[in-house]
């Protein structure tokens, strides 16, 4: 096909602009990084709406009851209970809301109430610049991943991997909100026994397998393994050299998790790592139309060849209580224990 020089013009920008989009900077293992400070009694929530719509007025009454409980104060962003589909409301005001709570000197913390699907779309319409003048909290899991990851890639704040608002809010995963979050503790993560095996000679529940024994250490990153497969290529995830990463999933067909996995493979995402960690698949089951490989065999396939400290099984997931792991903060790691050590305050 003939193309006129008017059209090549075309071509030729949109190509730049496009390699230009594409080759911003981004966190590297040694890039620097900023800390938000620790929570306090009193301290301010901003809770948000970035996935998933909200638009019963009881969730967000349950919501701030938890809040209020931890001795925090909720506020409410403009645009919180706004639907948009199965959106909580059009891109520009969920990132509005954002944008607002970090301008704003009474929050400290934001707070989604749920997951879902829509963070993604989001992430042009931050004000990053804003967010790294103004560091604060950012917590969340799930479609979250997209988010937390996305502003730490661009503006180096820790962000932390960690509940919704409507999470469970039990005893185990307070603790380990607090633990991390107002009392800035290096805590150690490993696999809490499951009450049913106290009366076993085995451990059956809450198991980790080993893919490769040892230790290592590096920053330490993760979330989602779909949402994070679905905004690789963009200027919203670091480069990963040296970086320790961990993912989790729900709901997945086994090849389904096979393809996000080879994803990250023939991006050069996994080749770049110094650990891995693979949480709970929750609902995650072979097709049923034809034969299957079992998440054991894909995670073979996929990490074993690496011949980093890798294991399976971490209580990392869609679970009853979410714990708190700190985005971008250096941590050593035990494939033959299982344990995740942080190695410095995530707060300041």
């Amino acid at each position: 096909m003939a193309v006129n020089r008017r059209q090549f013009l075309t071509i030729s920008l949109t190509s730049l602009a496009s390699l230009t989009y594409l080759s911003q900077p981004v966190m590297s293992a040694n890039s620097s990084i900023i800390k938000p400070k620790r929570l306090k009694a009193g301290a301010g929530v901003g809770l948000i709406s970035p996935a998933g719509a909200t638009f019963i007025k009881e969730d967000i009454e349950i919501v701030k009851e938890a809040v209020k409980s931890l001795g925090l104060i909720p506020y409410t962003a403009p645009h919180l209970l706004d639907k948009y589909g199965y959106l909580g409301g059009k891109d520009k005001d969920r990132a509005g809301d954002i944008n607002q709570f970090f301008a704003d000197p009474n929050i400290e913390i934001l707070l989604p109430i749920r997951g879902g699907w829509g963070c993604a779309r989001i992430l042009p319409y931050l004000d990053y610049n804003l967010i790294q003048k103004n560091p604060k909290i950012i917590i969340g899991f799930s479609d979250l991943t997209a988010l937390i990851i996305g502003i730490y890639a661009k503006t180096g704040l820790v962000t932390f991997h960690g509940p919704n608002g409507f999470s469970s809010w039990r005893t185990e995963q307070v603790d380990s909100f607090k633990q991390v979050l107002f009392l800035g503790n290096k805590v150690t993560y490993k696999n809490q026994p499951d009450g049913d095996d106290a009366n076993r000679l085995m451990t059956v529940k809450n198991r980790i397998t080993t893919i490769t024994p040892g230790t290592a250490k590096g920053k330490l990153i993760g979330g989602n393994l779909a949402v994070l497969s679905g905004i690789l290529g963009s200027p919203y995830v670091p480069d990963f050299k040296n970086y320790i990463l961990f993912v989790e999933d729900v709901g997945e067909n086994i090849y389904r998790i096979d393809r996000f996995l080879t994803h990250l493979k023939i991006a050069g995402i996994l080749d770049k790592l110094s650990g891995f960690i693979f949480g709970q698949c929750t609902n995650c089951l072979p097709d049923a139309d034809y034969a299957s490989l079992t998440l054991e065999e894909v995670l073979e396939d996929h990490i074993k060849p690496l011949g980093i400290p890798a294991w399976s099984g971490a209580q990392i997931g869609h679970l009853e209580n979410i714990i708190t792991f700190p985005i971008g903060i250096n941590v050593e790691i035990n494939a033959n224990q299982g344990t995740i050590t942080l190695l410095e305050s995530a707060v300041n």
